[in-house]
C-alpha cells in the first residue's frame, strides 16, 4: 500500500493535472495565471525506481512509453483521476493516508511510488513548445504544493546564524542570567528589547560558518552584511514577510547606497539571493553559482490550479520568491542561538536565518 503525506501525493496530482490539461500555465506574483502566456506540453518524463518513463500528448491519448513498453490512455482518464485525488488530498484530515484507487490507476501507468526517483534531481521533467521562440525547451522542476503545510526555502542549521557583539553595554553575570532565561513566547525579542533598554548595540560581526559567509559573498559581495540587518528586524519587531522587511532595510539604507535615483538595492540583491537558494545553494557546501538540473518550480494551488515559475521565465520567479517568503523562527535550543554569551571578554547575540514559503 502506497502512503504518503499531503504534499506527496501533492506530486502524483501534478502529473495528472499537467497530462489532463496538456497545457502549462505560468504564474504570476500572486501566485495567479499570466494572462496570454501557455505553454502547449509536449512530453512529462518521469525517472521510477525501475526506469525512465515518457508520458507523451498526441491528440486525446497519453503515449506511456519505458522499458520498450507503449501504453495508450485517454486523456480523459487522467482529468477524472485529478479531480479525483485532489478531493482526497483536500479532505483527509491524516498526516499520511492512501488513495487505494489511484494507486491501482498508478500501477496501471507505470507510476510506482508518489515521489519521482531519489536519484532524480526533478521532481517532474516538461518538454514544452514555446510559441514565442518555436523552441522546445526541457524543464526541470520541484514540485511545492499549498494543500499541506508551507514548505522551507531555506532549512535553519548553525551553518545559518549570524553573529552580532554587543557593543556600548557591560552587563554583570547576574544580568546576563536573567536576560538569558526571559521565557515569553516572544523570547528572544524580548531579550533583544533588554540589552537595548540598557543602551546596548548589536553590531553584526560574521556568519557562523566561513562557507556560507563565502556563498553569499559570491552571490553579492555585501549580501551577509544586507541579512544581517533583515534577520535583526525581522527578530526585534512585528515584520516576518521578506516583501516589508526589505522594505524596512531600504529605509534604514544600511550600507548607505546612492538613492538618490531610486534604484532598488536591496530588493534586487535579496532576489538574487533567493533565487540562489531556490536552485541549488546550500549553507553548508561550497556554492560555484552552478544552477542544478531543477530550474523551478511548479505550485500547486488550493483550488488545484497548477503554475509553472521558472528561471527560463525570470523575472516572474524571482518576483515569485520574493512576495511569497517570510522568515521563521526554527528551534534555538536547537540551533544554539538567541541568548548572551560571553568570549575572550566580550559579549555575543546569535540569530538564525530560516525562509518558509508564506502558503
Amino acid at each position: 500500500m502506497i502512503t504518503g503525506n499531503k504534499g506527496e501525493w501533492s506530486e502524483i496530482y501534478a502529473l495528472f493535472k499537467l497530462l489532463g490539461d496538456k497545457q502549462l500555465f505560468l504564474g504570476d506574483k500572486e501566485i495567479e495565471k499570466l494572462e496570454g502566456v501557455v505553454y502547449p506540453i509536449l512530453r512529462v518524463l518521469r525517472t521510477e525506481n525501475n526506469g525512465d518513463f515518457e508520458y507523451s500528448i498526441e491528440d486525446e491519448i497519453i503515449l506511456i512509453s519505458g522499458n520498450e513498453e507503449v501504453l495508450k490512455i485517454p486523456i480523459i482518464e487522467f482529468k477524472e483521476k485529478a479531480s479525483f485525488l485532489l478531493e482526497k488530498i483536500k479532505t483527509n484530515k491524516e498526516r499520511t493516508f492512501s488513495v487505494p484507487e489511484i494507486q491501482r490507476f498508478m500501477q496501471s501507468i507505470n507510476c510506482m511510488s508518489l515521489k519521482a526517483s531519489s536519484t532524480a534531481k526533478t521532481d517532474i521533467t516538461i518538454v514544452v513548445h514555446d510559441q514565442r521562440t518555436n523552441q522546445q525547451p526541457t524543464l526541470g522542476f520541484s514540485i511545492k504544493s499549498q494543500l499541506g503545510s508551507p514548505s522551507t526555502l531555506l532549512n535553519a542549521g548553525k551553518t545559518t546564524n549570524f553573529i552580532f557583539k554587543i557593543m556600548n553595554a557591560s552587563f554583570s553575570a547576574e544580568e546576563v542570567e536573567r536576560i538569558n532565561s526571559i521565557d515569553s513566547r516572544s523570547k528572544i525579542m524580548d531579550r533583544i528589547n533588554a540589552v537595548l533598554a540598557a543602551n546596548g548595540q548589536f553590531e553584526f560581526i560574521k556568519t557562523e560558518r566561513p562557507i556560507f559567509a563565502n556563498n553569499l559573498i559570491l552571490i553579492d559581495s555585501k549580501l551577509p552584511e544586507i541579512l544581517s540587518q533583515i534577520v535583526f528586524d525581522f527578530y526585534s519587531s512585528d515584520k516576518s514577510r521578506l516583501v516589508d522587511l526589505v522594505v524596512k532595510t531600504t529605509a534604514k539604507n544600511p550600507l548607505q547606497f546612492d538613492n538618490s535615483n531610486e534604484h532598488q538595492f536591496y530588493e534586487y540583491k535579496i532576489k538574487r539571493f533567493l533565487t540562489d537558494v531556490a536552485l541549488g545553494m546550500m549553507p553548508s557546501v561550497v556554492w560555484t553559482g552552478q544552477y542544478d538540473t531543477t530550474g523551478g518550480y511548479l505550485i500547486v494551488k488550493e483550488n488545484g490550479d497548477v503554475l509553472c515559475y521558472h528561471i527560463y521565465n525570470r523575472n516572474e520567479f524571482e518576483d515569485y520568491l520574493f512576495n511569497n517568503t517570510k522568515l521563521d523562527t526554527a528551534s534555538s535550543s536547537r540551533h544554539s542561538f538567541g541568548t548572551i554569551y560571553k568570549e575572550n571578554g566580550d559579549l555575543f547575540f546569535k540569530l538564525n536565518l530560516q525562509i518558509r514559503f508564506t502558503k
